[in-house]
């Protein structure tokens, strides 16, 4: 039994660093498949506001708005001007 005993802790620190490479090598190829699949997803989404914010841009260009402010922009104003009304 010795002698199996001085083979079995070179074996098994072989053993035991080929998996944890093999582990790392599988997680390193699932955080860069995860990685690109965010960066496409955010290139996608890029995409898709910069055809909506066109799509609004015809629309106001169709109806003849086209240098008006956003309509969130009046809220604050509007807010303020109560506060005045109120107070004279």
């Amino acid at each position: 039994m010795d002698a199996h005993d001085s083979e079995d802790p070179k074996q098994s620190t072989a053993d035991m660093t080929v998996f944890v490479q093999n582990l790392l090598q599988q997680m390193q190829t699932r955080f860069q498949t995860m990685s690109d699949s965010i960066i496409s997803k955010i290139d996608e989404m890029g995409s898709r506001i910069n055809e909506l914010e066109q799509s609004i841009n015809d629309l106001r260009a169709e109806i003849g708005v086209e240098s008006s402010p956003s309509p969130v922009a009046p809220v604050k104003p509007k807010e303020e001007e109560l506060k005045k009304e109120g107070s004279a």
